[in-house]
């Protein structure tokens, strides 16, 4: 099976085992009463999916309901014909985004940052610093909502992985990886706190994140960057492109129906 086969796998078969997903036409809705980002609640087609405009008009209602934006995240491969339908209903392209991947034979060692120190969360305040450290990082401002401290506590305990990188006791990064599915999981959640950046921390969490993965039993690690620097980043420790994922959505004020 191709590599982007595999990780659009991965992706739906999480969508379907979180607690709050639902069943839409042939959509499966990720959705996170808790955490409003957009990027933590979107929906992902069936395999060849052809929805109809009554499945689009359904699928972008059950997200109004839930006060969350129309949204999806998916391989256009995996389903040809959802694009067409989903621009037909008003959606918009968000961007088509590059998706890389890294193999353990891949992994590069990143420079080392002096005084950084990467571990795992241990206990309620360390998962609280890191998922600031997020919230922050991804442009939030006062306290987390709580989704991103349950994400990094349900990857650990599904097998996946959760770091903490500090300088001299001050949280300075944190991300993590996703639970595993058949060997696969995603790097995901990487933010470095703004006044920590440009000093190769975030190369050195990525990296950390990578092996750890592997060292757990993972055969390949996945990820969405962010912008084009963030990809250099990221080639730099091994990880390069096997395919591109669509990220699409719909306005409030261009719906139709």
């Amino acid at each position: 099976m191709p590599m982007d086969t595999d990780i659009q796998t991965h992706a739906r078969t999480l969508a379907l085992r979180s607690p709050d997903h639902l069943r839409v036409g042939p959509f499966t809705v990720r959705h996170n009463p808790n955490w409003s980002l957009k990027y933590a609640n979107y929906a992902i087609p069936d395999r060849d999916a052809e929805p109809t405009a009554a499945d689009v008009r359904e699928l972008i209602a059950a997200f109004r309901e839930r006060d969350r934006m129309p949204r999806l995240e998916y391989l256009p491969g995996w389903a040809p014909a959802v694009e067409p339908a989903l621009l037909a209903a008003g959606f918009t392209v968000e961007d088509r985004a590059p998706i890389l991947a890294c193999t353990p034979g891949d992994l590069l060692p990143p420079k080392p940052v002096d005084a950084l120190v990467l571990a795992e969360p241990a206990g309620d305040a360390e998962f609280a610093a890191a998922a600031r450290v997020q919230h922050h990082g991804y442009g939030g401002t006062g306290e987390p909502e709580g989704g991103e401290a349950a994400w990094l506590r349900d990857a650990v305990a599904g097998g996946g992985v959760a770091a903490l990188a500090t300088l001299d006791g001050t949280p300075a990064g944190a991300g993590g990886c996703s639970v595993p599915v058949d060997g696969l999981t995603e790097l995901a959640g990487l933010a470095v706190a703004a006044a920590f950046r440009r000093r190769g921390i975030g190369a050195a969490l990525s990296a950390h994140l990578t092996a750890a993965a592997f060292a757990r039993g993972c055969r390949a690690v996945w990820l969405e960057p962010a912008d084009a620097a963030v990809e250099r980043i990221y080639a730099g420790i091994g990880y390069r492109r096997i395919g591109e994922k669509l990220n699409i959505s719909i306005d409030p004020e261009r719906e139709n129906g």
